[in-house]
């Protein structure tokens, strides 16, 4: 028995790396996986079936059960297909993993609007279609007297809860992530759907070169950049055992972390207008009452 028995479980962006490891896992927990991937580049040109088809064969060569499927989870109609084909495939989708990116690093000042938008496109619409398609389902289960257990696990990164340098366009992405999963487990729990969010450090194409010394595999012991070692907590997220929304947990190895996001801290309140130049001491004093920030990764 698998906590996850009987459940139908999407992972996008699964023929590699994270995704592929995710749909392992739920797979090795019970669940019959539809394996999302259309094989793009890491800057998300071309496409490729072969990486999916191999996650696929490595799940039923255990035991499991899985199907590929290669629509663009960025594209609307695409995103309603891999849904139609969970609930025309097995009768119903329990979970979505939404995992699916690229990167395309550059400094603010040398980024092109090309590459802005081929990154928010992949990471933003790419989890907000899926998701869109997957909540009507869910909604019209639930109005109907279905009970729901339904799960939204989205990926983030701690340079979206941080920012990284050189990673204006992915930052802001990984922070809308974050902060559309709370707007969603907000929403959607009257429905019986609960949203997640993680911002996992493990060993990825969009990582190996980026951290290549911290991403190293080590010659023995623990592998603690192992993609493998995030699976546990996406699969128990996207289990009925998960009985918490609207949170974001970093997961680095086997050190796992809840995260805050903006939270007030230090107030002033005059209760009269502002005169511009008594702004300054004031906030001063603000910032120094309040707890400082996290380092922006990168930073110098």
């Amino acid at each position: 028995m698998g906590i996850c028995d009987d459940r139908v479980v999407i992972v996008t962006g699964a023929g590699r790396g994270l995704g592929r490891a995710h749909a392992i896992a739920f797979a090795a927990e019970g669940a019959r996986v539809i394996v999302n991937d259309i094989g793009a580049s890491l800057e998300g040109e071309g496409t490729d079936m072969s990486p999916a088809h191999e996650v696929v064969e490595t799940i039923t060569a255990a035991g499991g059960q899985a199907v590929v499927n290669a629509d663009d989870c960025a594209d609307w109609d695409g995103a309603g297909n891999m849904i139609a084909q969970a609930i025309d495939t097995w009768g119903r989708l329990d979970t979505l993993v939404c995992n699916a990116g690229i990167v395309r690093d550059r400094m603010i000042v040398n980024m092109s609007i090309e590459e802005w938008d081929a990154v928010i496109h992949v990471h933003l619409r790419g989890m907000f279609c899926p998701v869109r398609h997957a909540v009507s389902h869910w909604r019209e289960m639930s109005k109907a007297g279905t009970p729901v257990q339904a799960r939204i696990v989205n990926t983030s990164s701690g340079a979206g809860l941080f920012g990284s340098v050189a990673q204006a366009n992915y930052s802001s992405a990984k922070a809308g992530i974050a902060t559309f999963t709370t707007i969603a487990a907000a929403e959607l729990g009257r429905y019986g759907v609960q949203a997640n969010a993680i911002a996992p450090s493990a060993r990825s194409r969009m990582t190996e070169e980026a951290f290549a010394e911290m991403m190293a595999k080590p010659e023995s012991g623990f592998d603690s950049m192992d993609p493998a070692n995030v699976s546990p907590l996406v699969v128990w997220l996207g289990s009925s055992a998960c009985d918490v929304s609207g949170r974001m947990f970093e997961i680095a190895g086997g050190e796992l972390t809840v995260c805050d996001g903006w939270q007030r801290a230090a107030t002033f309140d005059k209760g009269a207008q502002y005169e511009p130049d008594e702004i300054g001491a004031i906030v001063t004093d603000l910032i120094r009452e309040a707890p400082q920030p996290a380092a922006v990764y990168g930073a110098q």
